[in-house]
């Protein structure tokens, strides 16, 4: 497995700063959560070269901006800049071989599904959700890189909360660079069980964020993580696991321990 840190969570002006600052801190990748409006030429071709100047490998690649998560919205001008914005992630990956995610919606519900969990998609719903997987897939294909379902909890996400709905839409899309990105902050409010859930995922997890149950650093939380690392050994999982949490102060301090903890997780 890589140890992997979400950009975000790193002190440093540019991509190069903070994956050196990685490097130091024992980590081995980069997952790079960039602005929309700081995406350009410059970023890109510091992105591309970053591996071979900083030693840190770039996994993961993701837009951000006011409108992700809006792919499937009924606002057809809003739902266009999004898919356009995702396409241009994945295009991304495809050059550097790294993954990038999406998800039906995202963003805090409102109402809250305070007591109606787990709603299910209608079967036009699906059909149209895993029309436009195919579409960023598409871009993706015969490269390294992938897009990846996550599933998100129901407070940001009405549908595909749990790991088996998404894993039905991966049958359903049944692409080779599709795969599942389970993320366990989301897991720990949504399944009986994280290990076991991702047991049941398997091979099809391409790709895993970490976050505790109340989605500070991994330990400072109640998630079971021996059980955790256990579960993706058992799978043979060797890609990134990647922190996407709070740095809980100074990321100076508590990044380089969180990297020591993790390292005895994963060798163990």
């Amino acid at each position: 497995m890589k140890l992997a840190c979400s950009s975000p969570m790193v002190p440093g002006d540019t991509l190069t700063a903070k994956a050196t600052l990685l490097k130091q801190w024992g980590y081995d990748a980069l997952a790079v959560f960039q602005p929309l409006e700081e995406w350009n030429d410059d970023v890109r071709r510091e992105l591309a070269s970053l591996e071979r100047t900083t030693g840190i490998r770039p996994v993961e690649f993701v837009l951000i901006d006011d409108i992700y998560g809006n792919a499937m919205s009924p606002d057809a001008e809003l739902r266009a800049r999004c898919r356009a914005m995702y396409l241009e992630a994945a295009s991304v990956c495809a050059e550097i071989g790294a993954v990038t995610e999406i998800e039906y919606e995202y963003g805090a519900r409102s109402p809250l599904p305070l007591f109606e969990p787990y709603q299910q998609l209608e079967s036009g719903q699906v059909d149209a959700f895993a029309e436009f997987y195919r579409e960023v897939l598409a871009v993706v294909e015969g490269t390294p890189g992938r897009v990846l379902l996550e599933p998100i909890n129901r407070y940001e996400c009405r549908y595909l909360n749990l790991v088996s709905d998404n894993l039905a839409v991966l049958e359903a899309v049944d692409h080779p660079n599709a795969a599942l990105l389970p993320d366990t902050f989301h897991m720990s409010i949504e399944e009986a069980d994280v290990a076991s859930a991702l047991r049941d995922a398997g091979d099809r997890i391409a790709h895993v964020h970490l976050g505790d149950n109340n989605r500070l650093l991994p330990g400072h939380g109640r998630l079971d993580w021996v059980s955790i690392f256990h579960a993706l050994r058992d799978i043979g999982f060797t890609g990134a696991v990647n922190l996407e949490c709070s740095t809980e102060g100074d990321p100076f301090t508590s990044l380089p321990k969180t990297a020591k903890r993790l390292r005895e997780l994963i060798d163990a």
